[in-house]
């Protein structure tokens, strides 16, 4: 005689076969508890019990006031160094990069951007701003702002490669290295949410970094603002000694 699977567990059991077979991707919400009630003829406890038996296995995440949502995949390592490239740094975790570009302009310099780029005031600036994406899913939403006089043709390289690095290099900067970055916590809302495929109030990791060419002059003042579900940030021992030193 065999034993019957609770109700909760059938219900658990064809969700998991639905989020395997790609119906409700990574960063997707469910429907809601009501929904999933009438779909299937139980009471909204029965509903209840399955997904928590979801998200027991970490399939998906409940968000108060939000709903659940499909957990993303394991939180891609992105290095905070001396060198902190957006390419490598995607590649390494296993995705592959990919940015969405949202504005390149010329404007002038905000207070705060002329003075991390050691500028005089109202400067011009180029302005970069997009979406960070490994395997299509929007890992950060980013603005950087580069030195308009020193780099007259930078916009038409970042329109051409999409790629800080090789537009920098096209402009006749080799290298540059990154000398502060801060981190901050936040939450996503309104425009970003939806920019990154996010709930209201998901978690953000806020950065405000400053590289500079080998000489020390600043070139670049990005802010950065990662998925906290999607993104952990980690920092080396060599970094971590260099912070450390007197």
């Amino acid at each position: 005689m065999t034993t019957r699977e609770p109700i909760w567990r059938q219900i658990a059991n064809a969700l998991k076969e639905e989020l395997a077979a790609g119906l409700y991707p990574p960063g997707a919400r469910l429907p809601t508890e009501a929904q999933l009630s009438t779909r299937f003829g139980v009471n909204r406890h029965t509903v209840r019990r399955a997904l928590a038996a979801l998200a027991e296995d970490r399939l998906v995440i409940a968000r108060r006031g939000s709903g659940v949502f499909v957990a993303d995949a394991p939180r891609a390592d992105y290095p905070i160094s001396r060198r902190v490239r957006f390419q490598q740094n995607v590649a390494a975790s296993g995705r592959t990069p990919s940015r969405e570009v949202l504005r390149i302009e010329t404007r002038r310099a905000a207070p705060e951007e002329a003075a991390a780029l050691d500028l005089p005031e109202h400067a011009q600036v180029h302005v970069f701003e997009g979406i960070s994406l490994g395997d299509d899913m929007p890992l950060a939403h980013f603005r950087s702002v580069f030195p308009a006089e020193r780099f007259p043709e930078l916009p038409a390289g970042l329109r051409q490669h999409a790629s800080v690095t090789s537009a920098l290099r096209a402009a006749g900067l080799a290298d540059y290295v990154r000398i502060s970055t801060r981190v901050t916590a936040t939450l996503a809302k309104g425009t970003r949410a939806g920019l990154m495929r996010l709930p209201e109030g998901a978690a953000l990791l806020r950065t405000e970094a400053i590289n500079a060419d080998p000489d020390g002059r600043p070139i670049e003042f990005g802010i950065s603002w990662f998925s906290g579900d999607r993104v952990a940030l980690t920092i080396g021992p060599d970094d971590l000694k260099r912070q450390d030193a007197p």
